[in-house]
Order: structure tokens, then sequence, then C-alpha cells
């Protein structure tokens, strides 16, 4: 088992073929995938600065901010362009 948690199902071969997941691990990167979904979808919509969203966002810089989490989605708009 690695550091993170992760096991490696292998075939007859020793080629990995599966892997098996710490179930927070998995649902972490489930909420990920989800999020990178969202920003890919509204690419191109305009952001929103913080004078115009109603809520205070001038603590992460103004980014657009995940409205299921509350968390700023900034991180992902350099993989999603």
């Amino acid at each position: 088992m690695s550091a993170t948690g992760e096991q490696y199902v292998v075939d007859e071969h020793g080629n990995r073929v599966a892997v098996i997941l710490p179930l927070q691990e998995y649902e972490q990167l489930q909420e990920d995938l989800h999020d990178l979904a969202v920003v890919a979808e509204r690419r191109n919509e305009p952001t929103v600065g913080s004078e115009n969203s109603g809520s205070d966002t001038s603590s992460n810089g103004g980014g657009v901010r995940d409205s299921r989490k509350g968390e700023c989605r900034e991180r992902y708009r350099s993989i999603a362009a």
C-alpha cells in the first residue's frame, strides 16, 4: 500500500489493471471532477467581481465561488483554459 492508501489489482503478468482507493479519497476525486466539469461548462461566462456578487470574496482575490461549497474555484481556471 502506498502512502496515500491506494492499492493496485494486478493481472497474472503483474500489470496494474485496477486501483482501490479509500472511500474519502474517491469521494474527493468525484467532487473535484464535478467542479472541473462545472468550470469547463461555464468557461465562456463572464466572471463576477466582489462588488457585484453580493458576498465578500475579497479574502480570496475575488475569484468565482462554487455555489455548492462556497469554495473559490480560481485554481481550476488555468486547468479549464
